[in-house]
């Protein structure tokens, strides 16, 4: 692929004219030169560039492939990262009626921890001094999609295509008090979280997964940016999502999931699909 600033502009509008009509498109490292690592990133940010533009707003980012299990299930062997906006992230008390499948390609769901920040973190520090960054953790689904059928692509072609990002439900925040990080973050490396369809148990997750724990991808997250001198920093504020547990699983309409998480104070999740 031609990786002049002219060339991966045009990528990013034609990655959102496809978004916004549902299509999908062939993965983009198909196309003659491919598509290195470092460009998708580039035009990650100039779809985030448009998305703004038209008055979406960034409220924070999604961690993708940080678990390791399913690495070789996608070809995928390493993490990446994308934005999330305000009116894809949707916060309840865990149970979410009537989400709409049709507001998605190819729709998979992950069970995954949420943080929220209270301090900018730093890449010199350690997972215990990371959890003094994190006000808040809560449990989520976030609705993967995909532009590339079958869900056939590279890590690059899902970092240019919006970190495959497509929604994040999430539960009642739980505030984590300084006398508490400690023992949270060692929860937080031994939860489990048991995912069910229709009521039978579908895949069980453990933190391990999710590169040692949502802390530890939060970590591998903070060093990335730091890494890449183009990338937005975190903020204070900003929400974060850190990786599916379990395996992702296909959705379609007249299904529900649930979860229960074991080992950490946070409820289940309960979600509805339809048309």
């Amino acid at each position: 692929m031609n990786a002049t600033p002219e060339a991966l502009a045009a990528t990013a509008g034609r990655l959102l004219a496809a978004l916004d009509a549902g299509v999908q498109i062939a993965p983009l490292t198909r196309e003659d030169g491919g598509l290195a690592v470092e460009d998708a990133y580039r035009i990650s940010r100039a779809v985030t560039a448009l998305r703004v533009a038209r008055g979406e707003r960034p409220v924070g980012r999604k961690i993708g492939f940080t678990n390791r299990t399913i690495w070789d299930e996608y070809g995928v062997h390493h993490p990446i990262d994308g934005p999330m906006y305000a009116h894809t992230v949707t916060r309840g008390e865990g149970a979410f009626e009537r989400v709409s499948v049709r507001r998605f390609i190819e729709p998979r769901i992950e069970p995954e921890i949420v943080l929220g920040l209270a301090a900018e973190p730093r890449p010199d520090m350690d997972e215990a001094a990371l959890m003094g960054c994190v006000g808040w953790m809560a449990h989520g689904f976030e609705i993967v999609q995909s532009l590339f059928p079958g869900w056939s692509f590279s890590g690059a072609d899902c970092i240019a295509a919006f970190g495959l990002h497509g929604a994040l439900f999430f539960g009642p925040p739980v505030a984590i008090a300084a006398d508490q990080r400690a023992a949270t973050l060692q929860a937080l490396e031994r939860f489990e979280i048991v995912l069910s369809r229709n009521g039978v148990e579908v895949d069980r997750g453990r933190a391990a997964n999710v590169l040692g724990g949502p802390v530890s991808a939060l970590r591998h997250l903070v060093q990335a940016i730091a890494a890449d001198a183009d990338a937005p920093p975190l903020k204070v504020g900003d929400i974060l999502t850190t990786g599916t547990v379990t395996r992702a699983f296909p959705v379609v309409a007249g299904e529900r999931w649930t979860t229960t998480v074991e080992g950490l104070p946070l409820p289940g999740m309960d979600i509805r699909f339809v048309e």
